[in-house]
């Protein structure tokens, strides 16, 4: 990566040349092949591979790995979660990919905005209603907001990838803004 690609992607330098393994460029040739670029995220992380790999494994855990939840449900969390954090990479990124698996390209800006103006089965706004206050109240998080999961048909199994996925998105937030992360150019057109 050069210097210009590493001042696109992220505000704050780590004063390194970046030179990557075969494996990661590996990783990176296939991000290409499938979204056609390499995000900037991924990009930002490459400075240390051992985070890089830390990262994506657990990326690729929460949001590819087996769940009850759907891949949209996921991506609309991270869209939540985002929205409150006003994560401009994540908001551009996963906003993108609600539009891309829901077909719908008003559903990422409504989430955005205020998920309960989107139309969503009750199944979807318990999930957003759940990572909403894990996000802004975690303290108040209680038995009573586990069974209003429990009662739409989720196990605790299942409680427990939707806090997953939103406490991977608080953290990764927060790491996107602090060091001014910014989302690739591709994402604002994608499904529109």
């Amino acid at each position: 990566m050069t210097k210009d690609q590493d001042k696109a992607v992220i505000g704050l330098k780590i004063e390194q040349e970046i030179a990557v393994s075969e494996e990661t460029e590996s990783y990176f040739a296939l991000c290409r092949e499938k979204l056609g670029m390499v995000p900037n995220v991924l990009q930002a992380y490459a400075f240390n591979e051992k985070k890089l790999r830390a990262f994506t494994d657990m990326y690729n855990d929460l949001m590819l790995g087996d769940s009850a939840l759907t891949k949209l449900q996921r991506e609309m969390i991270a869209v939540v979660v985002s929205s409150i954090n006003k994560c401009f990479y994540c908001l551009a990124a996963h906003g993108a990919a609600v539009r891309q698996l829901s077909g719908d390209p008003k559903l990422g800006e409504m989430l955005v905005m205020n998920y309960r103006a989107a139309n969503l089965d009750p199944k979807t706004a318990a999930i957003l209603d759940f990572a909403e206050k894990l996000t802004e109240q975690p303290q108040k998080i209680g038995e009573a907001d586990r069974e209003i999961l429990r009662q739409e048909g989720f196990s605790d199994r299942d409680i427990w990838d939707i806090a997953s996925v939103t406490a991977f998105f608080n953290m990764s937030n927060r790491v996107a803004s602090a060091v001014d992360m910014r989302p690739n150019d591709e994402y604002h057109a994608m499904a529109r």
